[in-house]
């Protein structure tokens, strides 16, 4: 796999920041999962052009609140909003960027993807019912592996997410005992007795680092970032799979995006023997007819120049970039609706 050093959050916002007298910076707010994309975008874009992106990582609900407060010119979301929505709210809606959520763990003495998981198994965990990672279901999986008797805690995220959507999408397709107690949705109360909530992506990696014998879910680029243990999932092929973009890329290429209003598809627990399971995509949220079109504008350059110039930042962050018949679509189907 490829290493990657990611800039911490402050420096990333602190470079971005730095403004040029003659050019407004583009605001946005939302998904904690494309941030390390968004802020290596930005740092590229503002030294070819001189303009900059001041975007506030708050977590996908946040994203939502802020665009309809229309207090950025673009909110972000993992959590799509449906056709429904985005009419009432007068939006439109496009993906900017593929990756994928991972479940992550702190055990002594395992390496990244050394242990297995299938979904119903994940799905038990999480819902309090497997509570040791000794257990004998946890054991089955991984043969000739000394598990220790270690209680397992859940982390999970304490705000809005659309990482929470995602995963929560997934353990109601794999599970329908989550489905039929749980659901999916960006805040769900979490039934494992011992847990515990981060807010955003950098506070689960912060936690599940901190607590021993914690399992937690982070966007891949968290993952690298802070080196932390990941498992390996069986997919809907009975595959067990590693995250990288090549896995991600695997469940996104059968996606059938305009299927639904608004591109609001899911991917999770996707067809083929490589495609990860929890693959998502992160999705941008603009006004239709914006108050500020000036502003309005200077996003949609953005992104334009980010689907030509930025696959390649993309792919060594591990995020899968549109291809380009798609991006060619969002911008004669998606970006015509907007006024300029």
């Amino acid at each position: 796999m490829k290493r990657v050093f990611l800039k911490t959050v402050a420096v990333a916002l602190a470079a971005l920041a730095v403004g040029n007298a003659f050019a407004a910076d583009i605001t946005g707010a939302g998904a904690t999962f494309p941030f390390p994309m968004y802020a290596k975008w930005a740092e590229a874009y503002k030294k070819e052009t001189g303009v900059g992106l001041n975007y506030q990582s708050i977590g996908s609900s946040g994203g939502i609140r802020q665009i309809r407060a229309k207090t950025v010119a673009f909110g972000a979301t993992d959590a799509p909003l449906s056709g429904a929505e985005l009419e009432k709210d007068g939006m439109v809606q496009f993906p900017a960027i593929i990756g994928g959520t991972v479940p992550v763990v702190n055990l002594d003495g395992f390496k990244p993807g050394e242990l297995r998981v299938t979904g119903t198994v994940l799905a038990e965990m999480y819902l309090g019912k497997i509570t040791k990672w000794n257990d004998a279901k946890l054991a089955a999986l991984n043969p000739g592996k000394t598990l220790p008797d270690q209680n397992i805690t859940i982390v999970h995220r304490a705000d809005g997410s659309g990482t929470t959507f995602n995963w929560t999408d997934y353990l109601s397709a794999v599970s329908k005992e989550w489905a039929d107690t749980v659901g999916k949705g960006a805040a769900v109360k979490w039934p494992a007795q011992s847990s515990v909530g981060g807010k955003g992506n950098e506070g689960v990696a912060a936690n599940v680092t901190r607590v021993k014998g914690a399992l937690g879910y982070v966007e891949y680029a968290y993952v690298k970032k802070n080196n932390m243990t990941f498992l390996q999932l069986q997919n809907a092929d009975g595959k067990y799979v590693a995250p990288d973009d090549a896995t991600f890329a695997a469940a996104a290429a059968s996606a059938d995006w305009f299927s639904v209003p608004g591109m609001g598809i899911s991917m999770v627990n996707a067809k083929g023997a490589n495609s990860w399971p929890v693959s998502t995509a992160s999705f941008i949220l603009m006004y239709a007819d914006p108050a500020d079109k000036a502003q309005s504008a200077e996003v949609l350059k953005f992104f334009d120049w980010a689907f030509k110039n930025g696959k390649t930042m993309a792919a060594d962050l591990d995020y899968v970039p549109l291809p380009d018949a798609l991006t060619a679509q969002i911008r004669s189907k998606v970006w015509s609706q907007i006024k300029k």
